[in-house]
Protein backbone atom coordinates (compact mmCIF):
# COMPACT_ATOMS: atom_id res chain seq x y z
CA UNK A 1 0.00 0.00 0.00
CA UNK A 2 0.58 2.89 -0.94
CA UNK A 3 0.91 5.88 1.92
CA UNK A 4 -0.25 9.42 2.21
CA UNK A 5 -1.38 10.13 5.82
CA UNK A 6 1.44 8.15 7.36
CA UNK A 7 4.84 7.42 7.41
CA UNK A 8 6.20 3.98 8.29
CA UNK A 9 10.46 3.43 8.39
CA UNK A 10 12.58 0.80 10.02
CA UNK A 11 16.01 1.32 11.58
CA UNK A 12 18.20 -0.23 13.75
CA UNK A 13 15.29 -2.69 15.18
CA UNK A 14 12.79 0.35 15.61
CA UNK A 15 9.79 0.89 13.83
CA UNK A 16 8.96 4.63 13.56
CA UNK A 17 5.14 4.84 12.51
CA UNK A 18 4.28 8.54 12.07
CA UNK A 19 0.73 10.04 11.95
CA UNK A 20 1.25 12.78 8.91
CA UNK A 21 -1.36 15.13 8.19
CA UNK A 22 -0.07 17.88 10.00
CA UNK A 23 -2.23 20.10 8.03
CA UNK A 24 -5.58 19.19 9.78
CA UNK A 25 -3.51 18.31 13.40
CA UNK A 26 -3.60 14.98 12.40
CA UNK A 27 -6.94 13.87 12.51
CA UNK A 28 -7.89 10.67 11.40
CA UNK A 29 -10.33 9.33 8.66
CA UNK A 30 -10.98 6.37 6.94
CA UNK A 31 -8.30 6.21 5.03
CA UNK A 32 -5.32 7.13 7.92
CA UNK A 33 -6.94 3.88 9.44
CA UNK A 34 -6.82 1.78 6.64
CA UNK A 35 -2.88 3.02 6.22
CA UNK A 36 -2.50 2.55 9.73
CA UNK A 37 -3.86 -1.21 9.89
CA UNK A 38 -1.78 -1.87 6.73
CA UNK A 39 1.62 -0.81 8.58
CA UNK A 40 0.72 -2.51 12.19
CA UNK A 41 -0.09 -5.37 10.12
CA UNK A 42 3.86 -5.31 8.64
CA UNK A 43 5.23 -4.26 11.43
CA UNK A 44 3.51 -7.87 13.00
CA UNK A 45 5.63 -9.48 10.49
CA UNK A 46 8.70 -8.41 10.35
CA UNK A 47 10.83 -10.17 12.77
CA UNK A 48 13.64 -7.51 12.69
CA UNK A 49 11.07 -5.01 14.63
CA UNK A 50 11.65 -4.87 18.23
CA UNK A 51 9.89 -1.89 19.28
CA UNK A 52 6.90 0.28 17.52
CA UNK A 53 7.20 4.16 18.21
CA UNK A 54 3.95 5.98 17.47
CA UNK A 55 4.47 9.62 16.92
CA UNK A 56 3.11 12.68 14.51
CA UNK A 57 4.29 15.40 12.45
CA UNK A 58 3.46 18.98 13.54
CA UNK A 59 2.15 21.00 16.52
CA UNK A 60 -0.29 18.16 17.40
CA UNK A 61 -0.56 14.11 18.06
CA UNK A 62 -3.29 14.14 16.70
CA UNK A 63 -7.09 16.02 16.87
CA UNK A 64 -9.43 12.98 16.86
CA UNK A 65 -11.83 12.01 13.89
CA UNK A 66 -12.18 14.00 10.58
CA UNK A 67 -14.41 16.71 10.72
CA UNK A 68 -15.39 15.85 6.91
CA UNK A 69 -15.10 11.96 7.48
CA UNK A 70 -17.44 12.15 10.34
CA UNK A 71 -19.67 14.16 8.60
CA UNK A 72 -19.86 12.02 5.31
CA UNK A 73 -20.16 9.00 8.28
CA UNK A 74 -23.58 11.02 9.43
CA UNK A 75 -25.08 11.05 6.01
CA UNK A 76 -24.79 7.15 6.21
CA UNK A 77 -26.95 4.29 7.44
CA UNK A 78 -27.04 2.24 10.94
CA UNK A 79 -25.07 -0.84 9.14
CA UNK A 80 -22.91 1.56 6.62
CA UNK A 81 -21.73 3.45 10.65
CA UNK A 82 -21.69 -0.29 12.07
CA UNK A 83 -18.85 -1.33 9.16
CA UNK A 84 -17.51 1.89 9.71
CA UNK A 85 -16.81 1.91 14.02
CA UNK A 86 -15.58 -1.60 13.48
CA UNK A 87 -12.40 -0.65 11.32
CA UNK A 88 -11.51 2.05 13.65
CA UNK A 89 -12.10 -0.65 16.83
CA UNK A 90 -9.95 -3.43 14.87
CA UNK A 91 -7.48 -0.39 14.38
CA UNK A 92 -7.26 0.45 18.46
CA UNK A 93 -7.26 -3.69 18.66
CA UNK A 94 -4.43 -4.11 16.72
CA UNK A 95 -2.15 -1.70 18.21
CA UNK A 96 -3.23 -2.69 21.70
CA UNK A 97 -2.05 -6.44 21.24
CA UNK A 98 0.81 -5.77 18.78
CA UNK A 99 3.08 -8.69 19.96
CA UNK A 100 6.49 -6.02 19.66
CA UNK A 101 6.16 -3.30 22.72
CA UNK A 102 4.96 0.18 21.59
CA UNK A 103 5.79 3.92 22.39
CA UNK A 104 3.76 6.57 22.05
CA UNK A 105 5.06 10.22 21.92
CA UNK A 106 2.54 13.15 22.53
CA UNK A 107 3.00 16.22 21.69
CA UNK A 108 0.49 18.96 21.66
CA UNK A 109 -3.11 17.77 22.02
CA UNK A 110 -3.90 14.34 21.76
CA UNK A 111 -8.40 14.49 21.43
CA UNK A 112 -11.24 11.72 20.98
CA UNK A 113 -9.49 8.93 19.42
CA UNK A 114 -6.17 10.11 19.78
CA UNK A 115 -6.43 9.19 23.41
CA UNK A 116 -7.19 5.81 22.51
CA UNK A 117 -4.16 5.81 20.65
CA UNK A 118 -2.53 6.48 23.58
CA UNK A 119 -4.03 4.46 25.90
CA UNK A 120 -3.77 1.46 23.66
CA UNK A 121 0.19 2.11 23.42
CA UNK A 122 2.79 0.30 26.45
CA UNK A 123 4.64 3.06 26.80
CA UNK A 124 3.39 6.96 26.68
CA UNK A 125 4.98 10.00 27.23
CA UNK A 126 4.02 13.66 26.26
CA UNK A 127 5.53 17.31 26.52
CA UNK A 128 4.46 19.49 29.39
CA UNK A 129 2.84 21.56 27.04
CA UNK A 130 0.36 18.49 25.44
CA UNK A 131 -2.91 18.05 26.57
CA UNK A 132 -5.57 15.42 26.01
CA UNK A 133 -9.68 15.57 26.33
CA UNK A 134 -12.31 12.98 25.26
CA UNK A 135 -14.25 15.80 23.46
CA UNK A 136 -16.97 13.23 22.14
CA UNK A 137 -19.77 14.52 24.18
CA UNK A 138 -19.09 18.00 23.07
CA UNK A 139 -20.57 17.04 19.61
CA UNK A 140 -23.42 14.17 20.43
CA UNK A 141 -21.75 11.56 20.55
CA UNK A 142 -19.72 9.33 22.63
CA UNK A 143 -15.99 7.73 22.93
CA UNK A 144 -16.92 4.23 22.37
CA UNK A 145 -14.64 2.08 20.53
CA UNK A 146 -11.61 3.73 22.57
CA UNK A 147 -13.41 3.16 26.23
CA UNK A 148 -12.05 0.14 26.65
CA UNK A 149 -8.59 1.01 26.91
CA UNK A 150 -8.86 4.13 28.46
CA UNK A 151 -10.90 2.96 31.56
CA UNK A 152 -7.85 -0.29 31.58
CA UNK A 153 -5.59 2.72 31.25
CA UNK A 154 -7.17 5.43 33.47
CA UNK A 155 -9.48 3.68 35.95
CA UNK A 156 -13.29 4.20 35.79
CA UNK A 157 -13.88 6.82 38.24
CA UNK A 158 -11.03 8.84 36.14
CA UNK A 159 -12.79 7.69 33.08
CA UNK A 160 -16.67 8.71 33.86
CA UNK A 161 -15.47 12.52 35.03
CA UNK A 162 -13.62 13.29 31.88
CA UNK A 163 -15.72 11.17 29.36
CA UNK A 164 -18.61 13.03 30.54
CA UNK A 165 -17.39 16.79 31.20
CA UNK A 166 -14.88 16.44 28.03
CA UNK A 167 -12.54 18.55 30.24
CA UNK A 168 -9.41 19.09 28.63
CA UNK A 169 -6.86 18.08 31.00
CA UNK A 170 -2.65 18.90 31.10
CA UNK A 171 0.39 16.81 30.86
CA UNK A 172 0.45 16.67 34.49
CA UNK A 173 -3.22 15.63 34.85
CA UNK A 174 -2.43 12.54 32.33
CA UNK A 175 0.51 11.81 34.64
CA UNK A 176 -1.02 11.60 37.80
CA UNK A 177 -4.30 9.40 36.53
CA UNK A 178 -1.84 6.85 34.36
CA UNK A 179 -2.69 7.97 30.78
CA UNK A 180 1.06 8.65 29.98
CA UNK A 181 4.08 7.70 32.24
CA UNK A 182 6.77 10.39 31.59
CA UNK A 183 6.81 14.01 30.99
CA UNK A 184 10.16 15.49 28.95
CA UNK A 185 10.60 18.41 26.50
CA UNK A 186 12.39 16.26 23.95
CA UNK A 187 10.55 13.40 23.16
CA UNK A 188 12.91 11.44 21.13
CA UNK A 189 15.55 12.30 23.78
CA UNK A 190 13.45 10.47 26.75
CA UNK A 191 12.29 7.45 24.35
CA UNK A 192 15.76 6.51 23.71
CA UNK A 193 16.30 5.00 26.76
CA UNK A 194 13.17 2.94 26.86
CA UNK A 195 14.16 1.92 23.31
CA UNK A 196 17.45 1.05 23.84
CA UNK A 197 16.22 -1.36 26.98
CA UNK A 198 13.77 -2.95 25.34
CA UNK A 199 16.23 -4.45 21.88
CA UNK A 200 18.48 -5.59 24.77
CA UNK A 201 15.94 -7.85 26.54
CA UNK A 202 14.84 -11.17 25.08
CA UNK A 203 12.43 -10.60 21.95
CA UNK A 204 11.05 -13.33 22.74
CA UNK A 205 10.24 -12.64 26.76
CA UNK A 206 9.18 -9.32 26.38
CA UNK A 207 6.22 -10.52 23.69
CA UNK A 208 5.91 -12.95 25.96
CA UNK A 209 5.39 -10.41 28.91
CA UNK A 210 3.28 -8.40 27.56
CA UNK A 211 1.14 -11.04 26.50
CA UNK A 212 0.86 -12.56 30.33
CA UNK A 213 0.11 -8.94 31.55
CA UNK A 214 -2.70 -8.79 29.29
CA UNK A 215 -3.96 -12.61 29.98
CA UNK A 216 -4.03 -11.88 33.78
CA UNK A 217 -5.22 -8.26 33.49
CA UNK A 218 -8.38 -7.96 35.52
CA UNK A 219 -8.73 -11.50 36.02
CA UNK A 220 -9.63 -12.92 39.88
CA UNK A 221 -6.65 -14.41 41.84
CA UNK A 222 -7.90 -17.81 41.67
CA UNK A 223 -7.00 -21.52 40.92
CA UNK A 224 -7.37 -20.90 36.72
CA UNK A 225 -5.51 -17.62 37.26
CA UNK A 226 -2.34 -19.19 38.99
CA UNK A 227 -1.87 -22.25 36.64
CA UNK A 228 -1.94 -19.82 33.58
CA UNK A 229 1.23 -18.30 35.06
CA UNK A 230 2.04 -21.60 35.95
CA UNK A 231 2.25 -22.81 32.16
CA UNK A 232 3.58 -19.63 30.96
CA UNK A 233 6.77 -19.43 33.11
CA UNK A 234 7.36 -23.39 32.09
CA UNK A 235 6.93 -22.62 28.37
CA UNK A 236 9.72 -19.61 28.95
CA UNK A 237 12.19 -21.74 30.73
CA UNK A 238 12.21 -24.17 28.13
CA UNK A 239 12.21 -21.85 25.28
CA UNK A 240 15.20 -21.24 23.08
CA UNK A 241 15.40 -17.80 24.32
CA UNK A 242 14.97 -18.90 27.60
CA UNK A 243 17.48 -21.61 27.86
CA UNK A 244 20.14 -19.12 26.05
CA UNK A 245 19.31 -16.28 28.51
CA UNK A 246 19.65 -18.62 31.69
CA UNK A 247 22.91 -20.16 30.35
CA UNK A 248 24.37 -16.69 29.72
CA UNK A 249 23.30 -15.55 32.96
CA UNK A 250 25.32 -18.92 34.99
CA UNK A 251 27.85 -18.19 32.37
CA UNK A 252 28.90 -14.44 33.14
CA UNK A 253 28.11 -13.53 29.21
CA UNK A 254 26.09 -11.31 27.25
CA UNK A 255 23.09 -12.93 25.89
CA UNK A 256 23.17 -13.78 22.04
CA UNK A 257 20.13 -11.38 21.14
CA UNK A 258 21.95 -8.94 23.16
CA UNK A 259 25.35 -9.13 22.12
CA UNK A 260 24.05 -9.36 17.92
CA UNK A 261 22.72 -5.84 18.57
CA UNK A 262 25.04 -4.31 20.02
Amino acid sequence: MNYHAITLSVADHVAWLTLNRPEVHNAFDDRMIAELLDALAAVRNNNQVRVLVLRSEGKNFSAGADLGWMRSMAAKDYDENIADAAELSRLMQELDELPQPTIALVQGAAFGGAVGLAACCDIALATPASSFCLSEVKIGLIPAVISPYVMRAIGTRQARRYMLTAERFSAEEALRIGLVHDIAEDLQQAAQPLIEALINNSPAAVTAAKSLAMAVDQQPLNANTRQLTIERIAEIRVSAEGQEGLSAFLEKRAPNWKTTNE
